[in-house]
């Protein structure tokens, strides 16, 4: 028995038999409407976004197995948001929020991909995620919420495996978001003010003391990079003795 494999991108539950899939599927004298319709069915979830996806054919049965290629929880979690990144200072700045739902439907397109054995508990590793991005879940954060699912308020939901959510929901979401955003850039500011009056008042000291001073201050790490570029240690000439 032999083994031909036929690799390409889809968009997420629009598969056809036009290029790329049906040319690249055609010379193997396979059901090309029977691995559309397949390849439609797994990646339903993922509309809107470019899917791997790996055929794999018996040369001689013409049967096959399909293999559909996920994004990262991460890029998941940012198309739910519609966020471009996550907070650069998770513990502090909240930049999103999610509802179960949405967890619960990321938790699926991840299914295999994730650890757990349970939908309970893939949905608890796809909020560990959310945690280190600075987002929330239903209005909390996430290590609040995983309190709530643990104590099984989300059960039903979990059961039921629900991911969709209201337009009104939507437009709640689209105004936190607005204003943790807003909270966010005004922190931002503040602390940026902060690191430069620091600056200021230690100018001729060396960085090192400075980005200590700024520590102590509780100034985010990413404004001190910015502020504080890391030198960069010249290398040593070409025949330069080694000490």
């Amino acid at each position: 028995m032999s083994t031909e494999t036929v690799q390409v991108l889809v968009e997420g539950g629009k598969a056809t038999a036009a290029p790329p899939l049906g040319p690249a599927l055609g010379p193997h004298g396979v059901n090309i409407g029977l691995i559309v319709a397949d390849i439609n069915k797994k990646t339903q979830d993922f509309k809107g976004m470019q899917v791997p996806v790996k055929v794999a054919i018996d040369t001689d049965t013409k049967e096959f197995s399909i293999t559909i290629g996920t994004p990262p929880v991460s890029q998941l979690v940012l198309k739910e948001t519609k966020i471009q990144k996550g907070s650069s200072n998770p513990k502090m700045d909240i930049v999103a929020d999610l509802k179960m739902e949405q967890v619960i439907k990321i938790a699926k397109m991840k299914r295999d991909a994730l650890l757990g054995k349970s939908m309970k508990e893939k949905v608890k590793e796809v909020m560990g995620t959310c945690r280190s991005m600075g987002i929330m879940v239903e209005g909390k954060r996430v290590a609040e919420t995983i309190k709530d699912v643990n104590e099984g308020v989300y059960d039903e939901k979990i059961r039921l495996e629900k991911t969709e959510i209201s337009a009104e929901e939507q437009k709640q979401l689209e105004e936190e978001k607005k204003t943790l955003q807003e909270e966010s850039k005004a922190r931002h500011e503040e602390f940026m003010t902060k690191a430069k009056q620091i600056m200021n008042q230690m100018a001729g000291k060396e960085n090192k003391a400075i980005k200590t001073a700024m520590m102590e201050a509780k100034i985010p790490m990413d404004i001190i990079k910015e502020l504080l570029p890391e030198e960069k240690v010249a290398p040593p000439a070409p025949g330069a003795a080694k000490k």
